[in-house]
């Protein structure tokens, strides 16, 4: 979907059937993880009928489906519509369109139209530039322009154009050098925000036990084995547990007991589920100890 990549194993032309629009506009792409829906903020690259191309800070998997909601334009609703991950390559990845309605389909000619959108292109802003000083070149070499030797009035108009194609190549080039500061300034700006998220996952906060118990919402009792009873094995079982920030059980280690309570604590453990921990108002990864009593 982005400029000048194909995809994985592709080295011939283009086999795009539809012309692709450059356009930078904040998106949210939305994704189920594990039943809960996580939106992942980015910017897009460029748009077509088909699908679109796009920088994401967050992490998706090829073939997966997402949903999409991109605003084109200042005005009107926001274009929203399922896609399925095509591409992925570092924070780039590329979204084909599923459910797109012919009503869609026509937003996006028509912004385009309106935006006057150039059809994407491999060629850098330098590039585009000198084609357009060779084009204009062409179109100047007529037999009113040719006239060289001293005297002729050809010369001083070959002299203003020229200095007019000059300063029409630096507008251009100073263009091409804002836009690409812009693109990367805001890069960083994703890059820095995905930092900031991964770093918010990997923090875990120490919670006491009957802290983390307030927050229990769901509550699952233990089996007593069989086999346990039969032996009279009982006790208390301390485990270990991590809690995610959308509050269900991550992970967890026994750390007492026999090793068939064990099993049994943590089996009905897993399937808890607490109101998130916060620390400042944002959810946090929280690592407490429960326990689980046997009584034969």
């Amino acid at each position: 979907m982005a400029s000048g990549v194909q995809t994985r194993g592709w080295s011939g032309p283009s086999r795009r059937r539809v012309p692709r629009f450059r356009v930078q506009a904040p998106l949210d792409v939305t994704v189920l993880r594990s039943g809960i829906p996580d939106a992942v903020p980015g910017r897009s690259v460029n748009v077509c009928e088909r699908g679109i191309a796009a920088v994401l800070a967050g992490e998706l998997n090829p073939g997966e489906s997402v949903g999409v909601e991109v605003r084109l334009s200042a005005v009107g609703e926001p274009l929203r519509t399922r896609a399925i991950v095509r591409y992925q390559e570092k924070l780039l990845y590329g979204l084909e369109f599923m459910t797109l309605s012919e009503q869609q389909r026509s937003a996006i000619r028509d912004w385009a139209k309106q935006a006057r959108a150039v059809t994407d292109t491999t060629e850098a802003p330098w590039l585009a530039a000198k084609s357009e000083l060779h084009a204009s070149e062409r179109k100047s070499s007529g037999p009113s322009a040719s006239a060289t030797g001293p005297g002729f009035p050809g010369r001083p108009r070959k002299r203003r154009r020229a200095k007019r194609w000059l300063a029409a190549v630096l507008v251009l080039m100073i263009a091409a050098a804002v836009f690409w500061w812009r693109w990367n300034r805001g890069w960083a700006e994703l890059e820095s925000q995905r930092s900031q998220n991964l770093s918010a996952e990997t923090t875990r906060v120490q919670v006491p036990p009957e802290m983390m118990q307030k927050l229990l919402v769901h509550r699952v009792e233990p089996v007593y084995p069989a086999d346990a009873r039969k032996q009279h094995l009982q006790g208390i079982i301390a485990v270990d547990v991590i809690v995610g920030r959308d509050g269900s059980v991550e992970s967890m280690r026994a750390l007492n007991g026999p090793d068939v309570l064990a099993q049994a604590a943590m089996d009905a453990l897993r399937w808890w589920k607490f109101e998130p921990y916060r620390v400042n108002g944002e959810a946090a990864v929280a690592e407490t100890t429960l326990a689980v009593e046997f009584k034969n």
